[in-house]
């Protein structure tokens, strides 16, 4: 199986085999689907704000602190917060 992409982790959770083929033991698939269906299950505040979370997690592995910054801005948002600084980059 291909676990490429965006997708990758979720293929593999789906498969319940780790990216190197090994099992996933069945305890962590359990607690792994009670807590998304209910993270599934929450209301939601918005597009936006999700979409700015997500990058901020995602683009912290991609972007040095300043290139982030200021990309989140140019685009529309806030920049970073102290405490996005200090869990991503300290």
């Amino acid at each position: 199986m291909d676990y490429s992409g965006p997708d990758a982790i979720d293929k593999a959770i789906q498969a319940g085999l780790d990216l190197d083929g090994t099992p996933i033991p069945l305890e962590m698939l359990e607690l792994y689907r009670e807590v998304m269906d209910k993270e599934n299950a929450r209301k939601r505040s918005g597009v936006k704000k999700s979409m700015r979370n997500r990058i901020v997690k995602t683009g912290a592995k991609h972007f040095d602190q300043d290139t982030l910054n200021s990309r989140l801005i140019k685009a529309g948002w806030d920049g970073l917060k102290t405490k996005e600084i200090d869990f991503f980059y300290n």
